[in-house]
């Protein structure tokens, strides 16, 4: 083989290995996110996959009611504080959580997890750290991909024709 028809084997080549790369990073279902914030003083980071409804039933379907959901795809979305803060009420030290949500038709009940680094299907009930009750509300407009917002009020989950709100304050 002559080193013309080589070099033009091996540019063709990179060439389908960067186009490759190149759309397997850019179609990804669930892409990663992230949305910080303050609450107060109190810094909010929530880091999340989100995924698409794609003409689906998300809420009592795909993510079924009376079932703990990772509330987000792929790892487990993760929510930290940078001080300690009030979660509906409740004292949550500063530091860095999964997130996860139990979902029902009118009260949710929301986990923040202590082992932040995780596949988001291997929650454990006995590393919680805090669980509070929030009830959720319809949406203003239909959301496609799941989103999170970090408001005044706190976090604010947003997917499909749904949001949760969580009222998160400083300790003063």
């Amino acid at each position: 083989m002559n080193k013309s028809k080589l070099v033009s084997m091996w540019l063709l080549l990179l060439g389908m290995v960067l186009s490759f790369g190149a759309s397997a990073q850019g179609g990804k279902a669930s892409p990663a996110d992230s949305v910080s914030g303050q609450a107060g003083d109190a810094t909010i980071t929530v880091n999340y996959s989100s995924p698409s409804v794609k003409g689906r039933n998300i809420w009592g379907g795909l993510v079924p009611y009376g079932q703990v959901w990772r509330a987000g795809a792929n790892e487990a979305t993760t929510v930290t504080v940078d001080k300690d803060v009030l979660v509906e009420g409740e004292r949550l030290p500063a530091g860095t959580y999964s997130f996860y949500t139990l979902p029902g038709e009118d009260e949710w009940i929301v986990i923040f997890n202590k082992t932040a680094k995780q596949w988001g299907t291997q929650y454990d009930e006995k590393q919680d750290a805090l669980r509070v009750k929030v009830t959720p509300r319809k949406a203003p407009a239909m959301n496609e991909r799941l989103k999170y917002d970090v408001t005044d009020e706190g976090l604010l989950l947003s997917w499909e024709n749904l949001e949760v709100p969580v009222k998160i304050e400083a300790v003063e």
